[in-house]
């Protein structure tokens, strides 16, 4: 099948009444806490265009969460796809083997950065990924305690909710919670109490006095840290923070895991975001992108560390599946055939423009950032910089009954976040920032 034309075109209203009859349908068969952001349907998508199953051309700046990178119907993965599921679509790594689980892991080893031995072992969810990149920390340094950060989100899961910052929606109700996960601050410039210049030195300083003081360096496996914050409002770290987080680790032999499921393999302008520090990971995560959107994870890291795990003790029924291995390859392929590092870049520089603009005094946006085609706005009431999640939700459902999907994010609820594919066209880049722009004057 060809992939949709690559123009926004809408031949009913958001939702349409194919998509109305199936969300009826979803409220009786599925269960409430399944969240929903667009209440479209979709029948197809490629490219930067989702076609809902009422024949609407929606332009997606989401990217399914940055999963599609490649677009959501990438033919070098589709290729991948359809002739391992020919020859077999599950044998369990465990029991019987095949390449294509070995040949994600040495793209792994090579394209995360670093020079040292590395290996790499698959799993299914970004969940896992986090969750056993903790385990190998916790055997290889004998010690059980885990830093994250104020604003973090890490996944749903016991031990990674646990890590999350946010209580609404990921927690509430759901404790109690694992033990020995210590928070420390977030360096978020834009809402630092002492200034974005005083955001890193500060924050390192409060990390410095809570795992020596209060956690005991001694006691702790790992630090972790996304590169840029995900879902707690795409944050990009003041200069020097993150290495500053990495040297205090190797200090006191913590292991320094960069959390790269949202942020990894192009999106930021670089193949990992930490990169654009020069920081090397003892262990990063990865998942979203690499599948393409079939589920697939790692935890690659330096093998002396991976090893320390005795056999047996990492893996899972569904870890590293062959067809999902395939589609990773084929994802793989296409995001260095087709330099999507330098296109992020394009991406980044077409758009930040155009919403810094957008940006003037008294407006009711905040902020802009993020790197790449990871970018954000942030809403605040006029002439504040009180969070205002309701002018972010009117601008998002204004950008939705115009047709173009995008997503709100942040731990106030007033950030929305650009996603695009990699591979979008930029004259549909264009028409999805003209929408947004008039949403944002509208709710202005």
């Amino acid at each position: 099948m060809s992939q949709p034309e690559q123009r926004r075109q809408l031949v009913t209203t958001i939702p349409g009444p194919k998509s109305q009859e199936l969300q009826e349908q979803r409220g009786v068969e599925l269960a409430t806490g399944l969240g929903m952001t667009m209440p479209v349907f979709v029948e197809r998508a490629g490219g930067g265009i989702l076609v809902d199953v009422d024949g609407n051309h929606i332009i997606d700046f989401a990217s399914g969460i940055a999963v599609t990178s490649v677009g959501a119907s990438d033919p070098e993965v589709v290729r991948r796809v359809a002739e391992q599921a020919e020859r077999f679509t599950h044998t369990c790594f465990l029991v019987t083997e095949y390449e294509g689980f070995v040949d994600v892991a040495a793209a792994l080893n090579r394209l995360t950065p670093g020079d040292h031995p590395k290996k790499t072992a698959l799993f299914t969810t970004g969940s896992e990924a986090v969750e056993n990149a903790v385990k190998i920390a916790r055997t290889a340094t004998g010690r059980p305690a885990v830093v994250a950060l104020g604003h973090a989100y890490h996944g749903r899961t016991l031990l990674t909710m646990t890590m999350t910052a946010k209580n609404v929606p990921y927690k509430e109700g759901f404790g109690p919670f694992a033990p020995e996960v210590y928070r420390v601050p977030s360096p978020y410039p834009y809402r630092w109490p002492g200034g974005p210049e005083a955001a890193a030195a500060q924050a390192l300083a409060a990390l410095h006095d809570t795992v020596i003081t209060q956690v005991g360096a001694s006691n702790v496996a790992a630090i972790i840290v996304e590169p840029i914050q995900g879902e707690g409002g795409f944050i990009v770290p003041p200069p020097g923070y993150l290495c500053g987080v990495q040297d205090f680790a190797h200090e006191h032999g913590i292991v320094f895991i960069a959390d790269e499921i949202q942020t990894g393999l192009s999106r930021t302008g670089d193949m990992f975001a930490c990169e654009h520090e020069d920081v090397v990971p003892d262990l990063i995560t990865t998942a979203k992108a690499l599948g393409c959107g079939m589920p697939l994870s790692a935890v690659t890291g330096r093998a002396e560390l991976m090893d320390a795990v005795p056999a047996g003790g990492l893996g899972g029924t569904y870890a590293g599946n062959p067809v999902a291995c395939a589609a990773a390859l084929g994802a793989l392929e296409t995001i260095e055939r087709g330099n999507l590092v330098e296109r992020a870049r394009q991406i980044e520089g077409a758009v930040v423009p155009r919403l810094e603009a957008l940006r003037a005094p008294g407006s009711v946006v905040g902020d802009v950032r993020g790197r790449g085609a990871m970018l954000a706005v942030e809403f605040v009431k006029a002439g504040t910089t009180d969070p205002a999640p309701e002018i972010a939700c009117a601008v998002a459902a204004e950008c939705h009954r115009e047709g173009v999907l995008v997503l709100v994010c942040g731990t106030y609820g007033n950030v929305i976040r650009l996603l695009p594919p990699l591979v979008i066209d930029f004259d549909l880049l264009s028409d999805g920032l003209d929408v947004l722009e008039a949403a944002v004057k509208a709710a202005s």
